[in-house]
């Protein structure tokens, strides 16, 4: 039983060791002791740092894609005026 006690201990321990020197633990220190959520430095700004970030890229691939489907709608227009001058009768 001694042995069992040890090893949860052991492996407790050093989960909690790791969990204390992550990210995560700083942040769930930092609400114990009462910081701010949105005190620079926090997550929150490094959340919304990010989603700007996201935001940006997502209208620049809007962009991106309105730009190929003009290009799709040209390349459509381009082949129907060929097959159309192909069924023409020749003009004499």
């Amino acid at each position: 039983m001694e042995d069992v006690l040890a090893v949860v201990f052991i492996f407790g321990g050093g989960s909690l060791f790791l969990l204390a020197i992550s990210p995560i633990g700083k942040a769930i220190a930092e609400r114990i002791r009462g910081g701010a959520p949105n005190a620079p430095g926090t997550v929150h700004e490094a959340l919304e740092g990010l989603r700007e970030e996201m935001l940006t890229e997502l209208q620049q691939l809007r962009k991106d894609v309105n730009e190929l489907g003009e290009r799709v709608d040209f390349t459509e227009r381009m082949l129907a005026q060929r097959r159309e001058a192909e069924r023409l009768p020749p003009v004499r």
